[in-house]
């Protein structure tokens, strides 16, 4: 199988569909979008993403585009669905976009003689796939699944910034099967595709469905778990999480990815996955606190730094937000702790100056006229009572957060980016670190603090 369709040139259909076309697939994509279409066809990315620009150079003619899905689908063996699935108001996803594939592909197939596999990549709710998608398949197509076409749910755990890397060399590879011939075609691809040989977990599909969201909310939960951790050690003397988390990431019962103290967790996957999960609970009539206090905790996180901020800075001060975008190496603001925190600074008179490498377009967008964008971060703390590194982006390790100012800002550092030293006598607080020690101590006032203490034990023991 190594002509395939993909239907859908968003963030993670345009990057399939260059991964696949650089490993020798011929590769039709499909969208609704005459511009997304127009630009892949000519070998141009219709998103941003690192490295997807030499992904299409490699790719030259095995990837084309077109708006008509039937044709695609008739030229190829494989058809990828990785079309959105928007959250609806009670936290599920939304079909619409995944029935409206299903119509065209289920025609397409109607008048083809040979058997073809699709293969939905969208995220779904757990049942959405048996209940919904494969009967709109045979609906459309008059064919039955599993003997007129196969259907795998394969969905890919990727972060924004690196999906590159998560399509090529995952973790592990999930296949939710119709039937077993269905699985090994897609385990065919796979074997072409990858860089090297990852875990495969095959299974029916409504446990693929379920292992989905149980992995991204998984990795919700530590994160917040993280944070919550991160609030007790600022308020405990000598408190440091980095220390705290990176001891537990070496307990291989819980692993070092994701186990950070720093901001929330934000973007077009995580957030709305924790509501989904929360909202398949409620439809099978489930208690699920965990999620609950996940999203909770998440939400908390912005008020905190807001409030942390206010604290150190002089009544309508001016505040500088380095970083915008919910992780670095991608524009996306979506969730954006980073935004929600910003938001909460302009309701408080705060006057806010703002710079990310890649987000300023949507930035600007979302908070209009009330924030001064500036070209540079050198140009961004200019003058600025706080400092707010916001998302660690590794180019802000590089700044003179001392110069441009008449007097030494208060660097509040969201993930540990400056190892707690911002050179020429700026201070800088740590989310995480007890506000006593905001800097790195030399050991005499390391030996003085030890001394006090134990002073004062001795006068409590009395």
């Amino acid at each position: 199988m190594k002509q395939v369709s993909i239907f859908g040139l968003g963030k993670l259909g345009a990057v399939i569909a260059g991964c696949y076309a650089s490993r020798g697939f011929q590769v039709v994509g499909v969208d609704v979008n005459h511009s997304a279409v127009a630009s892949c066809d000519r070998g141009i990315p219709p998103v941003e993403e690192p490295g997807i620009e030499d992904l299409y150079r490699s790719a030259g003619e095995l990837l084309s585009a077109t708006m008509d899905g039937t044709a695609a689908v008739q030229a190829t063996k494989a058809t990828f669905i990785a079309v959105p699935t928007p959250s609806e108001t009670d936290g599920a996803y939304s079909l619409k976009y995944v029935l409206e594939a299903c119509a065209v592909i289920g025609q397409a197939l109607r008048k083809k003689n040979q058997y073809h596999l699709v293969v939905l990549k969208s995220t779904v709710l757990p049942g959405a796939s048996n209940g919904t998608v494969i009967p709109a398949l045979e609906q459309y197509s008059g064919k039955q699944c599993g003997v007129g076409f196969g259907f795998c749910y394969n969905p890919e755990f990727i972060a924004l910034g690196n999906v590159i890397h998560n399509i090529f060399s995952p973790d592990f590879t999930l296949i939710g099967e119709s039937d077993p011939s269905a699985g090994a075609h897609l385990m065919a691809i796979h074997e072409r595709l990858l860089s090297k040989q990852a875990p495969i977990s095959r299974m029916n599909i409504v446990n693929a469905e379920i292992t989905k969201l149980a992995v991204n909310t998984y990795v919700t939960m530590k994160i917040s778990y993280a944070n919550l951790l991160a609030g007790l050690c600022e308020r405990l003397p000598d408190g440091n999480v980095d220390t705290v988390t990176a001891a537990l990431g070496r307990d291989s019962r819980i692993g070092p990815k994701y186990i950070k103290g720093g901001l929330g967790y934000g973007g077009p996957c995580f957030p709305r996955d924790n509501a989904a999960l929360l909202s398949l609970a409620r439809q099978l009539g489930v208690s699920f606190p965990l999620a609950e206090a996940t999203d909770q905790a998440n939400q908390e996180i912005p008020l905190r730094v807001a409030n942390l901020v206010a604290a150190n800075a002089p009544p309508q001060g001016r505040i500088a937000v380095l970083g915008l975008s919910y992780k670095p190496d991608t524009p996306v603001i979506e969730e954006s702790q980073s935004i929600l925190i910003a938001k909460l600074l302009l309701q408080r008179g705060f006057k806010l100056q703002a710079y990310d490498p890649l987000a300023m377009e949507e930035s600007r967008r979302e908070l209009g006229d009330r924030v001064h964008f500036t070209e540079s971060p050198q140009a961004c703390i200019e003058g600025a009572d706080i400092i707010l590194l916001a998302t660690p982006w590794k180019d802000f390790q590089s700044i003179d957060y001392g110069s441009g100012n008449s007097h030494r800002p208060v660097v509040i550092d969201c993930f540990g980016l400056l190892n707690g030293d911002a050179s020429n006598g700026t201070r800088v607080v740590r989310l995480g670190v007890h506000a006593a020690q905001p800097e790195k101590l030399d050991n005499k006032k390391k030996l003085a603090r030890r001394n006090r203490a134990m002073e004062k034990a001795d006068v409590l023991g009395k």
